[in-house]
């Protein structure tokens, strides 16, 4: 039987076998036959990250009615060309958000606070170097973080890190309300990266954040600032940032994002003392993968012809990028 939904990339097994309890599925990458097979009579497409869904995908699906990411952001995804040829776009915006949150907080402990271990009885000398190298020269409490992007991750992280007694500050485009600032003062852009012992970024996928983070902001932080990027790897120059830490041997990066990915023998991050990468992790969570599956709910709302739960807002507006 022709599938009525082609899943490009993993899927929870729950909320897989709740849609194909209801119409048939197939399970491919775009470059297969059994995508090929399927692609003419497909009514709906659920990708995750590494799928980009554009005008010469979207040629080969005909029957399209809905693309489904299961994740939050649609940097994959053309929005635009969807609309074009009448197809709804719908993602899960929330189910990442905790994970995120622990993995910025958990990484961030993890440079701050290492932990030194042992499994095997010690002597008296060994006992106390092994305290000594434990000693951390500071602690989370009383420091400034920084949020570059205070939307639902950026909020949650700020709302966590106030739990540990740091000072938050953040910059937005957007005007938010007090209530939605989880106790994080407004700062302008110089101010928030001259202040930051920690800057975290959680900005979106609109093209006026590719590099961002560039030269001239990197200079603005202190030397012994930790910069975390678990937001996407094109807002960041990497090259910049790859100075920034050799000029700075103080500073601490994490780096959860690449462009491309996975990062090539190129870049200029790799076999830097400074730099902490992870293999985009920061959502990976057996909770956050079932959550951002889910996705199947709306692409099949979408397919019965009924209103979807989260569907993509209107393209967003180019934002200014003034601290490159």
């Amino acid at each position: 039987m022709t599938a009525r939904v082609i899943v490009t990339e993993d899927l929870a097994p729950a909320p897989l076998e709740w849609l194909r309890a209801r119409c048939p599925v197939v399970s491919a990458p775009v470059e297969s036959g059994a995508f090929e097979s399927s692609a003419a009579q497909a009514e709906g497409l659920i990708v995750r990250t590494y799928t980009r869904v554009d005008d010469g995908l979207l040629d080969r699906l005909p029957a399209l009615k809905v693309v489904g990411r299961a994740g939050t952001g649609l940097d994959s995804i053309d929005v635009g060309a969807c609309r074009a040829r009448g197809v709804r776009v719908v993602h899960t915006p929330e189910a990442n958000t905790r994970a995120v949150v622990e993995f910025v907080l958990g990484a961030l402990l993890h440079v701050e606070r290492p932990l030194v271990t042992f499994d095997g009885p010690m002597t008296l000398p060994a006992w106390n170097e092994a305290r000594r190298r434990a000693l951390a020269p500071r602690e989370l409490a009383g420091r400034t973080l920084g949020v570059l992007g205070l939307g639902r991750i950026g909020s949650q992280v700020a709302r966590a890190a106030g739990a540990l007694n740091m000072r938050v500050i953040y910059h937005d485009l957007r005007d938010i309300a007090l209530a939605d600032r989880h106790g994080a003062a407004p700062a302008g852009l110089d101010e928030l990266l001259s202040r930051s012992d920690v800057l975290s970024v959680h900005v979106d996928e609109r093209p006026a954040n590719r590099g961002l983070v560039g030269a001239r902001a990197l200079s603005a932080l202190k030397p012994d600032a930790v910069f975390i990027n678990t937001s996407r790897g094109f807002v960041v120059q990497e090259h910049a940032l790859a100075a920034h830490l050799r000029s700075n041997p103080g500073a601490r990066a994490i780096v959860d994002v690449f462009d491309p990915e996975p990062p090539t023998q190129a870049s200029a991050l790799l076999g830097l003392p400074g730099a902490m990468l992870t293999p985009h992790i920061a959502s990976a969570t057996v909770r956050a993968k079932e959550a951002m599956s889910w996705v199947v709910r709306d692409v099949w709302r979408v397919i019965e012809g009924e209103r979807p739960e989260f569907e993509a807002g209107p393209m967003r507006q180019a934002g200014p990028r003034d601290f490159s």
